[in-house]
């Protein structure tokens, strides 16, 4: 067995063939997310762990983890009183300060958080409240310009297993004093998370997740960049997503770092909030990357020198990769994994070639195996050869909850995760993305299922068929494109009438921004839509735009 320098692993390199076995020489913590909490309570007391605003208020809360642990206490007395361990309590709000807060309480008391996003239109928060069977749902009032507190009083008694709704406001409700409550035993392996994701059948699946996986992937993530002890970390990302709710969240809690949670992202005003408090660390997504560099060019606001900028969901231009790190200073790590890996698989390191840091996805973090296999057969394929990427290891999802085919599908006999990702492996385990067996949109980090989009343009009376596919964007990696067969010749005012109706019916970021007219869509042999030829002509232009 030889050592990798770069990677600091004990995997024998060369490999001769696409198969990544796991590096054992970093060892996984024996933690929970409320017990590495406690920890840091006690190793870190004084040391600022959490800037963020207040619900309702926007005033500026400052926590140490001191008080942050006192405030999670509070929180785990209360959801004691309104839940059972193992109960599922769902959590609907941006970020704001009680977002996290809420997540370690959660944790202390036992119970599964549902992360649910806050722009769901009413028929989306009732099934995700129904499907993961949540007892309690903590919402905020509003989120920008939408009323959450009246979106929650229409679903609630639609939801038989809801027994308690509650809005932030109301802190009496969801807190209470600890006094002597300890709480209960929790074991690392068992569920502390159940997270949304958008699947090819169009209805979200609940993946749900461990306290290990998420520590620890968080803890491996952040080593792996070489993010120095007590960092302070930009997290604009939204915190219903395993990137910010695990990597931006834990990740300084392991580091005993301070977590700069941004409640609206405003790319000058991140960067003021990165001057201000002398934060080293920003996480991202490619959009979010690409705005906050667009405005340090533009003079917005501040250009602070970073020590590193973390992040994945979509490919990152190269250029981008390289500007970051000219404008910054930082090391730009990018990721790959899903929210069925906790999120992470892969990661760059500080001393990837140029190349490798601009065109990869680095190699695996350690404790995972990772294989490019044939997707039909499984086999692991010769090196340099597309293949889909897999995953094994420690944080890979314990099921999606009550879907026990789902699961069969995502995990084959031998425990590996097939992402549905397509990709290469050379003989270091760098890994290239290539692209995706799913058909999965990737607009700036939110996964987007067509098939959802799909049935809702099949219910209007204008449309006999209907395919989605991703456009490519400058900006956003994807957007979502619709190809549209009509009933009779397209109206002057149809496609806005069409996106009006998808408005009324979906999230914001799923409403098509292309639209297609068209008399046919191409078939193969079975009959389904053959998307990549549908891509090609769109993008060839044999497909005009909609006027």
């Amino acid at each position: 067995m030889t050592t990798d320098r770069n990677a600091g692993s004990t995997v024998a390199l060369p490999l001769s063939e696409s198969l990544w076995p796991r590096d054992t020489s970093v060892a996984l913590i024996d933690h929970t997310v409320g017990s590495l909490l406690a920890e840091r309570a006690r190793t870190h007391a004084g040391t600022l762990a959490l800037v963020g605003h207040a619900h309702g208020t926007g005033e500026e809360r400052r926590l140490s983890y001191a008080q942050l642990y006192a405030e999670a206490r509070r929180v785990a007395a209360g959801l004691a009183k309104l839940a059972e361990p193992g109960e599922h309590v769902a959590i609907w709000a941006p970020n704001v300060v009680e977002w996290p807060i809420i997540e370690y309480g959660a944790a202390l008391a036992g119970v599964v958080l549902v992360a649910l996003n806050p722009v769901l239109r009413p028929d989306e928060l009732r099934y995700a409240l129904n499907h993961s069977r949540a007892v309690v749902l903590l919402h905020a009032d509003r989120s920008r310009d939408y009323d959450l507190a009246a979106v929650a009083s229409e679903v609630a008694p639609g939801c038989p297993a809801l027994r308690h709704t509650i809005s932030l406001s109301d802190r009496e409700r969801w807190t209470a004093e600890p006094g002597d409550w300890s709480g209960p035993e929790i074991d690392p392996d068992s569920a502390v998370m159940l997270q949304y994701t958008s699947g090819t059948t169009g209805r979200p699946k609940g993946v749900l997740l461990s306290h290990r996986a998420l520590v620890n992937v968080a803890k491996l993530t952040v080593e792996t960049a070489e993010v120095p002890a007590g960092a302070v970390c930009a997290a604009p990302l939204p915190m219903f997503h395993t990137a910010a709710c695990v990597i931006s969240t834990l990740g300084p809690l392991w580091l005993g770092g301070t977590m700069l949670l941004v409640e609206k992202f405003e790319p000058a005003g991140v960067l003021r909030l990165i001057e201000r408090e002398g934060a080293t660390v920003l996480f991202y997504v490619p959009t979010i990357l690409i705005a906050v560099l667009e405005a340090a060019r533009a003079g917005a606001g501040p250009t602070p020198r970073l020590t590193a900028v973390v992040g994945g969901g979509a490919n990152v231009p190269g250029p981008v990769i390289d500007a970051v790190a000219r404008e910054f200073g930082a090391s730009v790590h990018n990721l790959f994994g899903q929210t069925e890996l906790a999120p992470v698989l892969t990661l760059t390191r500080k001393s990837d070639t140029p190349e490798d840091l601009v065109t990869t996805v680095g190699r695996p973090i350690p404790q995972v195996d990772c294989k490019i296999a044939d997707p039909v057969t499984g086999e692991v394929r010769p090196l340099g050869v597309e293949g889909e990427i897999c995953a094994r290891g420690y944080q890979q999802m314990i099921e999606y909850f009550d879907d026990p085919q789902a699961t069969a599908l995502a995990v084959d006999a031998e425990g590996w995760v097939h992402t549905g990702d397509l990709g290469t492996m050379d003989d270091r385990g760098v890994v290239t993305v290539t692209g995706r067996l799913k058909d999965l949109i990737i607009r700036g980090g939110e996964n987007i299922a067509p098939a959802e989009i799909e049935s809702c343009l099949m219910a209007h009376e204008a449309v006999v068929d209907a395919a989605v596919v991703g456009v490519p964007d400058d900006r956003w990696g994807e957007t979502v494109g619709a190809a549209v067969v009509l009933r009779a010749p397209a109206s002057a005012e149809l496609k806005e009438e069409l996106a009006a109706h998808c408005r009324a019916r979906l999230s914001p970021y799923k409403v098509p921004q292309h639209w297609y007219f068209t008399e046919g869509l191409p078939l193969t042999a079975t009959g389904k839509t053959h998307k990549p030829t549908l891509r090609s002509s769109i993008a060839d232009g044999v497909l005009k735009p909609a006027g």
